[in-house]
């Protein structure tokens, strides 16, 4: 504080962003902050002569300048036992002194030097800071002791010097500081008044607004936080148990569904429409299969493709009769409730789950319209054809549309098809889909690539396109570059001793080895997919369902995952684990 009690700007920092060799790989960061000799321009998108390094989490209109205060610099030099920090050490375009992160609200707006600013949102916290402060914890501390540090927009441009005085012009529209509402998405008790309250902030940045939003929807019977990831209800049974084959049929040249029941009779669970269920066939050979038949169905219906060990043994070794350990259904790939126009894409055996929604909209006698778009090579390999048109005959405001790449000469233009090729824009703009469906997409990779960007070209929105992908999940891994793909595959050096690990999607079972410090860090050994950011159990976007078995964590989550789920960043298994990666 300057000696009329006013905030201060004491350094303006910038950095372009650098590779810095972290673990082994080149991270390309722009966290390395250094300050500016003189007046620097503040402008709608950042400070000149700075630059942000990942996009997807920093930086644009609403993370124009980041913000953090000597007090905090104070704090973490007495915490952490460190007297080396230098101005921009964590990664701050503006150093202050004052403007505590537990007295600036959401929504404030200040005026510095010639430019206007305005507080959007909290710091989204990644393993960039640890990285920077040489600390891997920092970003569950930044967060457990109150202090993110926050972004301002800028909404009037203009120079900036050090020494320049904060002057506060408005006060945002509700009491909620940064630290009220960092805490509100990352910690434990998320107050349904209070995120209402943070919902009628304008200021407040669209992404965390979206949050908030998923917060609120949340089912109750869901756990986690909807916040951070998609949230469904807890798995109806832990671990597998086995259930009898009651019928094996075929539904296309290459697919064929399995039924299943509880061996005693019982009513099985009800499952989503969407959901998968994960069965063990064998020694290492565990796997995930959509559901097929009507959600709330006393039997559980899978659809299998043949190909791979599992599924050549699923299609020529089991017969009724036979009892196969399942995992509960799981996925949040489901139907939305709602009256919104649904649209129903699906690639080959991608029809699975979009066939138990159609299950659940034909059960309802659904009013909303429904679309049912399927591609598939020929008419032999199309699945549930004489199904889907039973369902789609059901509701009044129905659609289908099929799609075949390769129709073969006995297939009929008019009758078993609607056109030769692929899916496109220009083919989906002929359909004259809603624009305000939601959309549901199931397929191979490159399929749902190419579906979702011609649907949103279509003028579908984005948020509106919901896909589920055969096996692993793309990676996320910000900062990091894509390596040349690898299949999954035992980690290199010898094989561990300890108890078998299975990631069910990428079809690899692997001895955890002692020295691997988390699950997270055996998967990528094994170069299985996996999605992360902070490392330190803050984040979430590591949480993966737990099929099997049980884990201790080495870093105690900052808010704990949904039941059934854990945060393999900070986890190691306490046996046998198979995990939905």
């Amino acid at each position: 504080m300057n000696s009329s009690g006013r905030a201060t700007l004491r350094s303006v920092n910038v950095g372009r962003p650098k590779d810095v060799l972290w673990r082994g790989r080149s991270v390309h960061t722009g966290i390395w902050k250094s300050p500016v000799d003189g007046p620097a321009m503040a402008r709608r998108l950042n400070i000149d002569g700075d630059g942000q390094g990942d996009l997807g989490g920093h930086g644009g209109e609403q993370r124009a300048v980041f913000v953090y205060q000597l007090g905090s610099y104070a704090y973490w030099e007495k915490f952490l036992g460190r007297d080396d920090f230098v101005l921009g050490q964590f990664g701050e375009n503006f150093t202050v002194d004052g403007l505590p992160d537990d007295e600036v609200r959401i929504g404030d707006r200040y005026r510095i030097g010639d430019a206007l600013f305005e507080v959007t949102q909290p710091r989204v916290t990644c393993y960039r800071v640890g990285i920077r402060m040489a600390e891997p914890r920092m970003p569950a501390l930044l967060v457990q002791h109150h202090r993110p540090g926050f972004y301002l927009r800028v909404l009037q441009e203009g120079e900036v010097s050090a020494g320049d005085d904060i002057v506060k012009v408005a006060d945002g529209a509700e009491p909620l500081t940064v630290a009220d509402v960092d805490a509100l998405l990352y910690l434990p008790g998320h107050s349904r008044e209070r995120i209402e309250q943070a919902l009628r902030v304008p200021a407040l940045s669209p992404g965390w607004q979206a949050s908030f939003r998923a917060m609120l929807d949340q089912p109750e019977a869901a756990g986690g936080n909807a916040g951070l990831v998609d949230a469904t209800p807890p798995p109806a049974w832990t671990g597998f148990r086995g259930l009898r084959v009651v019928a094996v049929e075929p539904e296309s040249s290459t697919i064929a569904s399995i039924t299943l029941a509880d061996p005693d009779g019982t009513p099985l669970p009800a499952a989503l429409p969407g959901q998968f269920l994960t069965v063990r066939v064998g020694p290492g050979l565990v796997r995930s299969y959509s559901l097929s038949g009507p959600p709330g169905d006393a039997r559980y219906r899978i659809s299998v493709k043949r190909e791979g060990a599992a599924s050549r043994y699923l299609h020529s070794r089991v017969r009724p009769g036979d009892v196969i350990d399942s995992a509960a259904p799981r996925g949040s790939f489901v139907l939305r409730p709602g009256a919104s126009p649904v649209v129903l894409v699906s690639g080959g055996v991608g029809a699975t789950p979009v066939l138990a929604m159609l299950h659940q909209l034909a059960a309802e006698a659904s009013g909303r319209e429904v679309w049912w778009v399927q591609a598939a090579r020929s008419g032999a390999e199309r699945p549930f054809a004489a199904e889907a048109a039973d369902l789609l005959a059901r509701l009044p405001r129905a659609h289908s549309y099929v799609c075949l790449s390769r129709p073969a000469p006995a297939d009929r233009l008019g009758r078993d098809y609607d056109t030769a090729g692929r899916l496109s824009a220009d083919l989906l703009r002929t359909l004259r889909l809603p624009p305000d469906a939601d959309a549901y997409l199931c397929g191979p990779a490159a399929f749902l690539t190419d579906v979702t960007a011609a649907l949103v070209e279509t003028g579908l929105p984005a948020t509106g396109v919901h896909t589920e992908v055969f096996g692993a999940r793309p990676a996320l891994t910000p900062g990091i570059g894509a390596a040349p793909a690898r299949s999954p595959h035992p980690p290199a050096g010898e094989p561990g001793t300890g108890p078998p690990v299975s990631f069910a999607r990428s079809n690899v079972t692997v001895p955890w080895p002692s020295a691997e410090a988390s699950l997270l860090d055996l998967a990528e050994a094994c170069d299985v997919p996996v999605r992360w950011s902070c490392r330190v159990g803050v984040c979430h976007n590591c949480e993966t369902g737990l099929l099997s078995g049980a884990v201790q964590y080495t870093t105690d989550p900052v808010d704990p995952p949904a039941e059934g789920n854990v945060l393999i960043c900070s986890a190691r298994p306490a046996g046998d684990v198979v995990l939905d990666l």
